[in-house]
């Protein structure tokens, strides 16, 4: 007998929300067939049948929230391809039956969101979503709760019959509001916590006079081929990370050594509803920068739109954090860990600027921030790092040369 367990589908997970069954017992699946959806903090995923046979037993309730290792269902396995086929046959109906539950409407809701749903009773498909692009909030279940009580039940006192984050000091309703502290905000802290007291984190402070870059963009926009900063950005980190390896490493302390990566793999720190998510842009170094903006596009929608899978969260080897639009001036930015460094891009300002000839003029000035993990990298890896990084640039006919 082969137990399906919730196996970590998300860096740092520890628990998911059954959604979806897409069989019942007496189906027979084939090998990967998708046989349950689940619902994280960071991704909703699909487990698939490790080995191909018949579903005996499912443990666990739809609706219900397990921990990492929980087994969720049972497969008796089916070794003999004839038998196999024969049984699939036979099982047709209830094959078309998994495949109508799987059509069944998708709502976009956080897990915390789901459970004040559930515990109220509320069918959350029956919810109409107010958040960003449909999105189920909190207040959508508290105004569908509100709208089912009674006149007399109505007041500004929290009803017994909710749950929610509300408390109670003594006797009496307190007035401070207050925030869920559970999800993905506490696998934030968690991995932010485990960082700082890990790692040496030391952070340098740079700027770049990006005045040609922007000029080049526009004329690259004007001729039909227009690229987002962002996507300019990363192409020259790679190249930088090439000639500074260093920061795209892994320190391995049991084994004492430091592994020097050869794949660049660079995660987007994404400020989505549910909090602070990485994304990884893979195989960076292979991408020209239009393909690199298309893509850096559909991962911050797939991280707005709750639809990331556990693979577009894997795999990093060295993350930016993109924060200049919201209007951020400096930071001391929290390593990704287990990678070496972050780095953080801020806000762009027109300002006076002395030039090469010694002449007084107004440019675009961008200033960024690098945290680096000081037991692998020293302060002058670091300025040699971003010199090369702002150099690239400022001047962005020496990154075009560098990819002829």
């Amino acid at each position: 007998m082969i137990e399906v367990k919730l196996h970590d589908i998300g860096e740092g997970m520890t628990e998911g929300e059954i959604l979806t069954f897409f069989v019942k017992v007496g189906d027979v699946v084939k090998m990967d067939q998708p046989l349950v959806e689940v619902q994280t903090d960071k991704v909703s995923a699909e487990l698939s049948a490790p080995k191909a046979g018949i579903v005996k037993e499912i443990l666990i309730e739809q609706g219900e929230t397990v921990m990492v290792g929980t087994s969720i269902l049972m497969i008796e396995e089916i070794r003999d391809k004839e038998e196999l086929e024969q049984r699939q046959e036979k099982s047709t109906v209830k094959n078309y039956r998994s495949e109508a539950v799987r059509s069944q409407r998708r709502v976009l809701a956080s897990p915390y969101t789901r459970k004040i749903a559930r515990e109220n009773q509320v069918n959350i498909e029956d919810v109409v979503g107010t958040g960003e692009k449909g999105r189920v909030i909190d207040q959508d279940v508290y105004a569908v709760l509100g709208f089912k009580k009674k006149p007399e039940q109505q007041s500004k006192k929290p009803s017994p019959e909710l749950r929610s984050s509300s408390y109670f000091t003594g006797s009496k309703p307190s007035s401070v509001r207050t925030i869920p502290y559970e999800g993905r905000r506490k696998q934030i802290a968690t991995k932010m916590t485990e960082s700082v007291y890990t790692i040496p984190h030391v952070t340098h402070f740079e700027e770049a006079n990006v005045t040609s870059l922007l000029e080049w963009r526009t004329a690259c926009k004007e001729v039909g081929m227009p690229f987002s900063l962002g996507a300019y950005f990363i192409k020259a980190l790679v190249i930088t990370l090439k000639e500074h390896p260093l920061f795209n490493s892994v320190l391995d302390e049991k084994n004492g050594v430091i592994r020097i990566q050869d794949f660049y793999n660079i995660g987007l720190a994404t400020n989505a509803p549910d909090g602070l998510i990485v994304p990884v842009l893979k195989q960076a170094d292979r991408k020209s920068i239009l393909t690199i903006d298309r893509e850096m596009k559909e991962l911050t929608r797939k991280a707005q739109d709750n639809e990331l899978k556990g693979d577009d969260l894997r795999g990093g080897t060295f993350t930016v954090s993109n924060v200049g639009p919201l209007g951020s001036t400096g930071a001391t930015p929290i390593i990704n860990a287990p990678q070496t460094a972050l780095l953080a891009i801020h806000k762009t300002k027109r300002r006076p600027i002395v030039t090469k000839d010694d002449q007084l003029a107004i440019g675009d000035v961008m200033t960024m921030s690098m945290s680096f993990d000081h037991r692998i990298a020293d302060g002058a890896q670091a300025v040699a790092f971003t010199n090369r990084w702002v150099e690239l640039l400022e001047e962005p006919k020496r990154l075009i040369l560098e990819l002829m």
